[in-house]
Formats: C-alpha cells, structure tokens, sequence
C-alpha cells in the first residue's frame, strides 16, 4: 500500500490491471526508451482491400479470442460501428475480448449482453452511461481503466497498451483504404482520435458507408495505413454527434457564472492579441466565448487558435476573424463538421498531436485559457470527472487533465450545487484531476483563485472588476444549503482505475454496496 501525490491510497498492485504506479506530480514522470510500432506488413500488387462483410473483415484480420480491439467515438451517440462489430465477433464464436474505445456512450448499452456472456471481458476506455453504472455495481471482472484523451495515445505509442485490430468508422473511403471524415450522410468532420489507432495497430479495418472510387480528396487517414475496407448499409446517426448540450445556457445563474468567467479573464495576463482558447460544447463554455467575443471586439484583440472539440460558435470566430486557426481534433456539432471540409484554416489535428504528453510538444501546451466542467472540487483544487455525488463510474475524462496541465489559466466553472448535490466539498470522491493544475472556480457566488496563483490574484484586484470569494466560504455555504450528505458505501473491489496523463495512478473506483 503507498499514498500518491493527491493522498490517495493505493495497493502495489490490482487485480484485472497489474502493478500500480502511484501519482507523483503532473509532469514527475519522465518517459525513457523509444516509441512502439504496428506490424510490418506488405502489399504487391492490388487495387482493391474491399471484403464482403464484417465477418470477413474479422476473419482476414486475424483477430483470435483475447486479442484487443479497438475504436474512435466521433459518431458519439450516433454510432453503429462497435455495436454491429462486437455482435459480429459473438457470432464467430470470439470471447474474452478487450475493448479499446476512445469512449462508450449511451447506444452501447447493448454491449452489456455481451459483457455478461463473456464476448468482453475488459474495458479501457470512457464508459459513459449505462455500461459505467453495470461496471460500478460490478458487472465486470476485471477493473475498467480510465484514461485522458492524450494519455490513450501515449498508452499506445509507448506500449502499454498493444491493439491487435482497429476498426476505424469511416464516413467516406475509397476500395483502396484511404479515409474521410466528411462527404457523406454520415460526416462526423475530424477522426483525431483515431489516428493513433491506425498508425499503430497490427490490423486496420475501415468500415464505411460511403465506398467511393480511388483516390478520395481530403483524406483524414491514408492507405498505407489500412488494410481492408468493409461497405455496409450505416456506421451512424450523424445527428448523435450532438449528444450534450451545444446551446448557450439561457439560465440566469448560468449565464452569470458565465460572466465571473469571462471577466477573470479579461483580467488575466492570458488576454491579450494571440490569446489561445478552449471552452467545450457545454452551455456555460459556450456563453463564456460569447462573453469572450465581446471582450475581444470591445477591446480589439485577435485571438490566435480554438482547439479541442470544436462548436459551430468557435466556427463563427474563424469566419469573423476573431481567431486565425481552428485546431480540431472532435467536431461537436453539423457546423463544426461543414467547416472542416470546407475552410483551410480549420485543421484536423490526431489525439496524439492534441494531447499526448510524451511526444515533442502537444497542443495543450499552447493553450492559454481553458474552461471545463467538473462534478465536484475540493479544497486543494481537486477535480472529479469520473463518478457521480452517490459514487457511480458514469463519465470519462475526456481531454480534462491534458488542457489543465497544459494551459496557462485553467477555470473550472460550475454552480455551486446541482439540484441538491454540492460541487464544492471537502474532498472530492474520485480524483480526476490533481489541484496542483487548476487555477480557478468559478460559481454563481464569484471567483475563487487557487492560492498558488498569486500573479492572478494580483491581477484581479488590480482589475477590479473580478468578485473574489475564498474557498472556505464556498465550502461552508454549500454544507448549509444542503446539509449533511450521506456518505458513499463502497466494497473493497476495485472496479475502475484512473490514470493520469503519463499512466500513473491518481485514484481507484470501488464497488458500489446495493443499498437496502
């Protein structure tokens, strides 16, 4: 048993994930020796990589019980791809595979049968939803693992994680294997996350439903990299891509947390000509680039790049000329994925390229300003993504700890409660993201600056126009709005682990106890 760097305490090893490296600090781990590789291979000859099915596609690829496959989450709610994949995989009789998804949504509830036949036995990846609460109250034997989007590819490129198959959606492909994201009825704009899979799984399917002569114009993943094509009927609903909230929040308390936000802001050091941004597609993000934009018009300034997963708001600032670039490595919206096709300066970038923190210089590192969103945060600043207030495993971590580590003023921005369940608290039940990365919370009741920050407390009240409030004070009127909170009750099995970014093990999800 050891304690991390956030104090959380931690077995030497865990049954299902193997020896645990404790968290140390957000940049303590230096990586050593060299990238890992996919399987060499050749092809003389040919012009043509289309097989009849799935089945086939399965069968040439190689893929033996136990092996590793894996997926993107671009179609989000809206896909087809792992559903119809893994049925096709039962059929063949395979058991005992590890899913590799960049994440789980909603529509993959209908995995659970196959996760209780034994067609899966393990999960690394975000289970959003249905498949997180199966794996809280311990629907599966062996604990899922949580990963950021820039700590998967470094998994990848590093080896700790091998991927034997990667079926890579494809809303266009030509007979040859080059991939789009765009130019069908099912465009979901950028495949960033599934670059890494294709560059350095042993075997690459594409599955498309828009097979198209070769060559294909503005190709996301080339041939080279691919090495059958599958055509069937549809990988998704496009329309579930749009499968959280992509509208600015109408609500008052919302929009005036949305306001503290952007003044903080403006207050920065961060606000200036080639400020960079990410906000997300939430309503209180997405009122922050309003606000923003105001900001920026009002006092001339020109932003540099948007990154991350981008909206149609941020797809506004490019065509306004507020930002010069767009760095997109998830399309949130229809918007988002019209732009990508058509205008230059808004740029498909890989996960890897996003957000791995072991390559030559990830984009986060770039960021001046971020805003995210949290179910609860704590004292020391600590942040949880990954369970909900009565301890359920129903959110992943998404892009959360790369642009916190990566920019230069990170705001969590949140109201105070959530119905009854407080936000603020003592300590967060799991920890997603460690205090020593975030700089700021923003509430309905002000801003509370992160008391390593002395440059931006500074700055605030230099400015004026920032309404600070301390942490206690916080913490305090949360426990007397809502009272006493009855705590999680918990088995000793762990059932998810949470890596941070460099694939240290920042805290544990136990077992849910059924309550009477």
């Amino acid at each position: 048993m050891s304690i991390n760097a956030v104090g959380r305490h931690l077995p030497d090893a865990i049954p299902g994930y193997g020896p645990v490296k404790p968290f140390q600090g957000a940049a303590a781990r230096v990586p050593e020796g060299h990238r890992d590789g996919g399987r060499l291979r050749a092809v003389y000859g040919g012009k043509d990589k289309v097989l009849p099915d799935l089945k086939a596609a399965i069968a040439a690829s190689g893929l033996q019980s136990g092996m590793t496959i894996s997926f993107h989450h671009h179609l989000r709610n809206g896909d087809h791809v792992i559903n119809a994949v893994v049925d096709a995989c039962a059929e063949m009789g395979l058991r005992d595979l590890v899913l590799f998804p960049t994440a789980l949504f909603g529509v993959h509830k209908k995995l659970i049968p196959h996760i209780k036949s034994g067609v899966i036995r393990r999960i690394m990846g975000s289970v959003n939803g249905p498949i997180g609460q199966l794996v809280s109250e311990g629907g599966m034997e062996d604990p899922v693992v949580l990963r950021s989007h820039g700590g998967r590819p470094r998994a990848v490129t590093s080896g700790d994680v091998h991927i034997d198959v990667a079926f890579v959606g494809a809303p266009t492909a030509d007979r040859y294997g080059n991939i789009s994201g765009v130019g069908s009825r099912s465009a979901c704009g950028s495949l960033g996350y599934a670059h890494t899979d294709a560059m350095y799984a042993d075997c690459v399917v594409a599955v498309t439903d828009n097979l198209q002569p070769y060559p294909i114009s503005r190709i996301s993943i080339p041939q080279h990299y691919v090495d059958f094509v599958v055509a069937v009927e549809s990988i998704g609903d496009p329309a579930g891509i749009v499968s959280g909230s992509t509208q600015i929040t109408r609500d008052p308390l919302r929009l005036l947390i949305s306001r503290y936000a952007s003044q903080l802001i403006e207050a920065s050091p961060c606000f200036k000509n080639g400020i960079s941004f990410q906000t997300g597609a939430g309503g209180i993000p997405l009122a922050v680039t309003a606000f923003l934009k105001d900001a920026m018009k009002r006092r001339n300034v020109k932003g540099s790049f948007g990154l991350g997963g981008i909206t149609g708001y941020f797809v506004d600032l490019l065509r306004e000329g507020y930002v010069e670039r767009l760095l997109d490595v998830q399309s949130f919206d229809l918007e988002a994925v019209k732009s990508i096709a058509e205008n230059p300066d808004h740029i498909e970038i890989s996960a890897d390229w996003y957000a791995n923190p072991w390559n030559s210089g990830a984009a986060v590192n770039a960021l001046d300003v971020v805003i995210l969103g949290a179910t609860e945060l704590d004292r020391d600043f600590n942040a949880n993504v990954n369970t909900e207030a009565d301890g359920a495993l129903l959110h992943g971590t998404g892009g959360h700890q790369d642009t916190a580590a990566g920019a230069g003023l990170t705001i969590i921005a949140q109201p105070l409660l959530r119905g009854r369940i407080p936000c603020v608290v003592d300590a967060v039940y799991s920890v997603t993201t460690p205090g020593e990365v975030v700089d700021a919370l923003v509430t309905e009741f002000g801003v509370t600056l992160n008391p390593r920050r002395t440059d931006l407390v500074e700055a605030c009240r230099e400015a004026k126009t920032v309404p600070l409030v301390p942490m206690e004070e916080l913490v305090d009127r949360a426990k007397k709005l809502t009272g006493p909170m009855d705590p999680v009750v918990t088995e000793e099995r762990i059932v998810g682990v949470i890596e941070w970014r460099d694939g240290t093990v920042l805290d544990v999800v136990r077992q849910l106890t059924p309550r009477k």
